[in-house]
């Protein structure tokens, strides 16, 4: 099991609750879960509570990139905070964290990278 709190990247995340997203998306509480089991979007526990990177939202709706790199993370065997972790740090083959590459519009690259792991 990964420890997401002692990544580099974990304090300097903005994490966002269940009921934050509820909020945001306009969507019921079974209906944010269901984003999670479908990857659209990827959670985590921390202290608990169910949270996702607000990184993952763009323009107030989940970043269409990552639903497709989440199911290939899933289809190599990550668990979901292996994927977290992953889509957070910086990937040497991408030069930096495979989320900023997605935001930029390098979907299918990271894909590749995403397909190479094991």
């Amino acid at each position: 099991m990964t420890d997401l709190s002692q990544q580099p990247w974990f304090d300097d995340t903005e994490w966002l609750t269940v009921p934050d997203l509820v909020e945001m998306l306009g969507l019921s509480v079974s209906r944010v879960h269901r984003l999670f089991e479908d990857h659209v979007l990827i959670s985590t526990r921390v202290d608990g509570v169910v949270v996702t990177p607000a990184v993952f939202l763009v323009d107030g709706e989940p970043m269409h990139e990552l639903r497709g790199t989440a199911t290939v993370l899933a289809d190599n065997g990550f668990t979901d905070d292996e994927a977290l972790d992953w889509m957070l740090s910086v990937e040497d083959s991408l030069g930096v964290s495979p989320v900023q590459a997605l935001r930029a519009g390098r979907k299918a690259e990271v894909r590749r990278v995403a397909q190479s792991l094991l």
